[in-house]
């Protein structure tokens, strides 16, 4: 299984649509990506994962990293996930506690969005 990424403006914040499988061999592109979007200058990033079918550890790396660079530019990095067996992977490591993680993108972009 591959890694696909879309990248998406909507109201001032980059969403990443994610699929496939983040694993050692793929987060590398997914890290990248990031990389190259806060080097635009793009600092509130929103990571679909709703097509992501299997996350591993480093993915999990990736994604904090991620998390480390848009906060030293005051920015924002949330998730989308509504599936349970990613969501446990979150809550198991108590990054669900780090994270800003919503059900849906309308959820995502709404101004109410304040956690």
């Amino acid at each position: 299984m591959d890694l696909t990424l879309a990248t998406s403006e909507n109201d001032g914040k980059t969403i990443v649509a994610v699929g496939g499988e983040i694993d050692v061999y793929t987060a590398p592109r997914l890290r990248d990506r990031i990389t190259e979007l806060v080097a635009a200058g793009a600092y509130d990033l929103v990571i679909d994962m709703e097509a992501v079918e299997f996350l591993d550890s480093t993915g999990l790396g990736v994604l904090v990293g991620g998390l480390k660079k848009v906060r030293a530019h005051n920015g924002s990095l949330q998730l989308i996930c509504s599936q349970d067996r990613l969501l446990k992977i979150f809550r198991i490591t108590g990054l669900a506690k780090v994270f800003v993680i919503h059900g849906s993108l309308a959820a995502a972009l709404s101004p109410a969005d304040a956690s």
